[in-house]
């Protein structure tokens, strides 16, 4: 499997994209003209210095406005290509891209293209060059795939091939399976983007707001199972134009982008089995069963302000770690796990992060094939020294630096709790508040990782993305996106801070970095869980007056619903089939992390976007006033 990318997906000069696209594992690159025309270097400096980071040219582009053009608008074409195959001959590349015309004084015709494309063909054959050419979805003749081919297979030369661009088909709605009756051989090259579905100006949209291939809405499965049936086994290129990429890290585009191709080719041999394209074998996408445990990183100190945080909620203190600074909390199926300790990875989370979610540790099938899916897809792996006694769990780097470990029950990881923890139990047990598990974990980034951690979780395990709903800060816009499997057990949703002045973005600010900002626990009665709650010493967030008065205006609620809803201090929302969300939240602990009490009836599917205001509102009065000491 033989992959590139073009350089104006990623941001930087020419020398700092190469060296970020090289990291990435691409073998090879598209040169895009202005990058090259950019960069203060010869044309063979530029190919020396491709070279030297292990890469390929594997394309120049784009050629524009060349066929059918009336003379002597035609001559000069032609001599504008001879000028560019002196450039590609120093580069040190053979494959030219030629996208469809747009001028206004071009000509139509498929015949008259034809021959024009023959004639180049010849041309090009004296150089050993070959020609590609590629149907703009806006072009002014010709704009569908199917018209390129045939002025391709009209041309019949050796030199003139295609070359396919699923947003250029996807975008028109054009039928990927026409693909399949094009001859392998004379498809020269495969560029792939994705992009979310709107409905705008088709090139308006390919410039701003393409990106990687399962980060958008467009089926690019589909059309690349439609290329692999054709025998086709060249390059698989990204041309990505996206003005959140051009401002981004180029090393972790580069990153994402690599991943988006493993992952694309990987979904596609597993329904065509029969590719030419030679996949890196790995495990299938990975199911998951739901959280094991969340792991905490604190101090001595702060562990006591947390634990009196879990007593509340009816956690119990049930174990200690066999030699470890590190206790084990449970209610339900749901494992809180508290470190303290003063060296290894949890305690140097805690000193950058202070008291946060440094651990996730989620049920899979088969712990091993998860970390064997992660690697082939460029996750970093996880390892620490093992003490005696321990088990050597699997492990991979998740958001913002922490830990993902694996937990399954083939191995002798599923009897974790009994092998390395012994019962100590609290002395004053709370009382049972009915929390069942984790519903879902929130995890808060800055707005422009958001696409990197969603093709993260999708690509390494069996899960599905939810629609990005807009989420009003009053000082703000956050955008979230929820990533879960089909029956419920594994959610995680992901939010994006545009500023720092939202509640997402202050904690992003005071937690030094992306981190988990809320969990939220499952109860199947939240009254008698409110109700219990109450009873060990639990204070909800206090929610406005107003909330509950528009509620009742808005849904016409019973009356002694609605003062029931008031009186725990609980959110609720109900969507168009009937189904209802209720929620109840912790104040802060510590700089805007907080805990959430959620009921699902009637198969709610959401996460209560539209009380998010009203709740982020509530929560603002009670942040520490700016330039006030922390306790």
């Amino acid at each position: 499997m033989k992959t590139a990318i073009a350089t104006v997906s990623i941001s930087g000069d020419l020398k700092e994209k190469l060296a970020a696209i090289a990291s990435a594992g691409f073998d090879g690159v598209e040169i895009f003209e202005n990058d090259f025309l950019a960069y203060d270097a010869s044309p063979r400096d530029v190919g020396r210095m491709v070279r030297d980071h292990g890469l390929e040219i594997s394309l120049f582009q784009p050629f524009r406005d060349f066929e059918g053009m009336p003379e002597p608008q035609r001559k000069r074409a032609f001599d504008r290509a001879e000028r560019k195959f002196d450039l590609m001959q120093e580069l040190g590349t053979d494959l030219v891209l030629i996208c469809s015309n747009v001028s206004p004084i071009s000509l139509g015709g498929i015949d008259r293209a034809a021959d024009d494309f023959r004639a180049l063909g010849e041309q090009a054959a004296r150089r050993d060059i070959r020609i590609g050419y590629e149907a703009l979805a806006w072009g002014r003749h010709v704009s569908d795939h199917r018209d390129a081919w045939e002025i391709v297979r009209r041309a019949d030369h050796a030199n003139v091939g295609l070359i396919l661009d699923s947003f250029h088909t996807l975008a028109r709605k054009v039928d990927p399976e026409t693909i399949r009756r094009i001859p392998g051989d004379k498809i020269f090259f495969v560029q792939l983007a994705d992009a979310p579905r709107f409905d705008m100006d088709l090139l308006y949209w390919s410039r701003h707001f393409r990106n990687m291939p399962g980060e958008g809405d467009l089926d690019v499965t589909g059309f690349m199972r439609a290329v692999a049936a054709t025998g086709y086994d060249g390059v698989l290129s990204l041309e990505i134009f996206n003005d959140q990429f051009r401002s981004g890290s180029a090393r972790s585009i580069s990153v994402d982008g690599h991943r988006s191709l493993v992952f694309l080719m990987d979904q596609v041999k597993r329904i065509e089995p029969e590719v030419r394209i030679d996949v890196p074998e790995m495990p299938d996408r990975i199911d998951v069963d739901g959280i094991e445990f969340i792991e905490f990183a604190t101090s001595d100190n702060e562990a006591n302000a947390l634990g009196s945080v879990l007593h509340t909620l009816g956690f119990r203190r049930t174990g200690r770690h066999i030699a470890k600074k590190v206790e084990l909390w449970r209610q339900g199926a749901i494992n809180i796990v508290v470190n303290t300790e003063q060296e290894g990875f949890a305690h140097s989370s805690y000193l950058m992060h202070g008291t946060n979610v440094c651990d996730i540790g989620l049920k899979v099938e088969d712990a091993q094939a998860t970390v064997e899916r992660a690697r082939a897809l460029g996750a970093e792996p996880f390892e620490q020294p093992v003490g005696p006694g321990e088990l050597n769990i699997p492990a991979i780097r998740g958001l913002g630096g922490g830990v993902m470990h694996f937990i399954d029950r083939k191995s002798e990881l599923a009897k974790v709790w009994e092998i390395e923890f012994r019962a100590d139990m609290d002395e004053q047990s709370p009382e049972n508040a009915g929390l069942m598990r984790i519903d879902h974990v929130a995890e808060t980034m800055a707005y422009d990782e958001m696409l990197t951690w969603l093709l993260f979780y999708t690509s390494i395990f069996k899960t599905g993305k939810t629609p990005m709903v807009d989420v009003i800060d009053p000082s703000g816009l956050v955008r979230s996106q929820a990533v879960e499997n089909l029956d419920g057990t594994f959610r995680i949703t992901l939010n994006g801070a545009e500023n720092y002045k939202t509640l997402a973005g202050h904690f992003l600010m005071e937690n030094f970095g992306s981190a988990v900002q809320h969990l939220a626990f499952e109860s199947s009665d939240i009254f008698g869980s409110a109700a219990t709650l109450s009873r060990n010493g639990f204070r909800p967030l206090t929610i406005s007056p107003n909330y509950y008065d528009d509620l009742d205006a808005r849904l016409g609620l019973e009356e002694d619903f609605l003062e029931t809803l008031k009186t725990f201090g609980i959110l609720y929302d109900r969507d168009d089939r009937g189904g209802e969300y209720f929620q109840l939240y912790s104040p802060f602990f510590g700089e805007g992390f907080f805990f959430e009490i959620v009921e699902r009836r009637g198969g709610y599917k959401g996460y209560g976007a539209a009380n998010a205001l009203f709740r982020i509102a509530a929560q603002k009065r009670h942040i520490r006033a700016k330039g006030m000491p922390k306790r």
